[in-house]
């Protein structure tokens, strides 16, 4: 069996008394307080996230763009240095190996973010693409902590309790300085819908950083738990869920982080043809007639009783007081106000086919 890991701020939540569960081969915080108090600190005020988790690894080299490129859904190419990037790395069948982040660190010198439990997965997929391209691979998961500030006060937070200026920087873009004579990245990116900002820098400077935010008492410290019921609100996919080796982009209407464009690419293949076909299955939200919770797998019906799908992620959403769901299910039921069904257990419910995005986002613009 394999050993769990703890992140560098393991033992703070456990003196915090968090309660701890693994995620991601991780022993992590799921709530502290809980999770609803937790969701509305990040919605109303400001909440900290361990998410040191999460993997890193640095791409550079003459051909690192060209190689970004070619395992990456959208186009780096002629990016500015400080720019960041969303997208998904491929197989040849369309499906996603993973969903990251591509921060433009300089000419042809990438820093990728990963997910946790996929960080082996990736680094051999990453490893496994590389021939043919002169580029350095720096795998930096064991190097590196990360802290999430988010919500509506976290810029000052950020300015005021942390001594990190970030006003300038916009959503999706980040800067690289140095705090305490230690380098940081910091980036105006989040998991949750609201405005909000990472931190990644070495265990002992993110350990001193948690420390200032909890000392300062103007932050809620917040566990896994509230960051999915955050980004599941605001439409934002959980890899495992909403996207997977079996699903596309275009089947998780995520499309527009697909760039047909630029040269070839991993999975480029499948993709144009799913966006000019139509794709077999679609993604989308539900709103149940009940107080019922859907949750990941529950089959889908359509009247007939006949399953045309599965939920992903579902919740009592604690933003918008409503049984909600996402589901992926064949693409000629996912029509707006659609009625469709959902078995939980032993019963049957009635929901209604919504928009997946059941609350607004509140970035900054």
């Amino acid at each position: 069996m394999e050993e769990i890991k703890k992140t560098c701020l393991h033992d703070k939540h456990v003196a915090m008394g968090a309660q701890m569960s693994p995620f991601g081969g991780f022993d992590m915080p799921i709530q502290y307080k809980g999770i609803v108090e937790e969701h509305n600190a990040v919605r109303n005020a400001c909440g900290v996230f361990d998410v040191s988790h999460m993997g890193e690894v640095n791409i550079s080299g003459p051909d690192a763009e060209r190689y970004v490129n070619h395992i990456f859904t959208n186009d780096v190419t002629g990016a500015p240095a400080g720019k960041i990037f969303y997208g998904m790395m491929l197989n040849p069948e369309g499906g996603v190996v993973d969903d990251l982040l591509v921060y433009k660190r300089g000419d042809n010198n990438f820093f990728l973010v990963i997910n946790a439990s996929n960080i082996d997965k990736d680094m051999a997929w990453i490893n496994g693409h590389a021939d043919g391209y002169d580029i350095e691979i720096d795998p930096l998961s064991d190097d590196l902590g990360e802290l999430a500030v988010q919500g509506p006060d976290s810029e000052k937070i950020m300015e005021e309790v942390l001594g990190i200026a970030c006003k300038e920087l916009e959503f999706y873009t980040f800067k690289e300085s140095e705090l305490d004579g230690k380098h940081i990245l910091v980036s105006r990116t989040g998991y949750t819908g609201e405005d909000g900002f990472e931190i990644y820098s070495d265990h002992d400077t993110i350990r001193s950083l948690w420390d200032q935010l909890m000392d300062s008492g103007r932050v809620e410290p917040c566990g896994l738990g509230c960051r999915d019921t955050l980004r599941f609100e605001v439409g934002l996919p959980l890899y495992g869920d909403e996207l997977a080796d079996d699903i596309s982009p275009v089947e998780a209407c995520l499309s527009m982080f697909v760039k047909l464009d630029k040269p070839e690419f991993i999975g480029r293949e499948v993709i144009a043809r799913q966006k000019a076909e139509g794709a077999p299955r679609k993604l989308i939200g539900l709103e149940l007639a009940d107080r019922a919770i859907a949750r990941h797998g529950y089959e889908v019906l359509n009247d007939a009783d006949e399953v045309v799908g599965y939920v992903t992620t579902g919740y009592r959403g604690i933003s918008v007081d409503k049984s909600i769901a996402a589901a992926l299910v064949d693409t000629r039921y996912a029509v707006k106000d659609s009625e469709l069904k959902v078995r939980i257990r032993r019963k049957v419910f009635p929901a209604r086919v919504v928009a997946k995005k059941f609350y607004k986002k509140s970035y900054k613009k």
